[in-house]
């Protein structure tokens, strides 16, 4: 499983990673990348409390199955971090760790590498301390 991880030390606040995330789910906020953390499913509160069953685990990412998704924005309501938003149609949408890419973008755009896809690369390159 992918992950994605953080470094807002070394984040310059560019939001590149803003730009160039296809799900449009990542915002930088003075200068930290806030995104969906991807709970354990237990502990999922988006997961949890959908009605339709659209918020799944998938490889160790939670996603949105955007068919099941009826727009009831009970999700979005209760992610504690507020990852999670409603899209042009009313349909709730959220970072996938690009399950569908071959990279994540986000990663692949950050000229800092403040967003890493591996906790144990932060820590091997000491960018966590």
């Amino acid at each position: 499983m992918s992950e994605l991880v953080s470094n807002p030390e070394l984040c310059v606040s560019c939001a590149k990673c803003e730009r160039n995330c296809p799900m449009n789910a990542i915002r930088v906020n003075e200068g930290v990348p806030l995104f969906c953390m991807h709970c354990t499913p237990e502990k999922a509160p988006c997961l949890n409390i959908c009605p339709e069953g659209a918020i799944e685990e998938l490889g160790g990412a939670i996603v949105i199955n955007g068919d099941k998704c009826i727009g009831c924005g009970m999700c979005r309501d209760v992610c504690p971090i507020g990852a999670i938003s409603m899209d042009e149609i009313g349909l709730a949408k959220k970072c996938d760790l690009c399950t569908n890419e071959e990279t994540q973008k986000c990663v692949e755009s950050c000229p800092t590498n403040a967003l890493s896809n591996n906790s144990i690369d932060m820590v091997s390159k000491n960018k966590i301390k």
